[in-house]
């Protein structure tokens, strides 16, 4: 347990970040999980309108920290390719 004062406030600020980017996370998540479900279903409209919602959340993630920014490129990019690939 956290002896200092500034230590004690240390701890909130970290349990408040860790709540902020576990919803961050998830709504990261949710949004590839509807590109996902798009490209399984074969909906070449659904997944370009999915993955048209995906790309700022995703970036956004990165941005923030909670993902790294090639991380978050490379999972655009192959979203992209394979929505494209769906299309054709």
């Amino acid at each position: 347990m956290a002896n200092t004062s500034s230590a004690k406030k240390a701890t909130r600020k970290i349990a408040r970040r860790t709540a902020i980017n576990k919803m961050r996370d998830t709504r990261m998540r949710g949004s590839l999980r509807a590109v996902e479900e798009a490209i399984t279903a074969g909906d070449s409209k659904k997944a370009r309108e999915a993955l048209s919602r995906a790309e700022p959340e995703i970036m956004r993630a990165a941005q923030k920290g909670v993902i790294h920014k090639n991380s978050a490129s490379r999972k655009v990019s192959r979203l992209e390719a394979r929505v494209r690939k769906l299309g054709s």
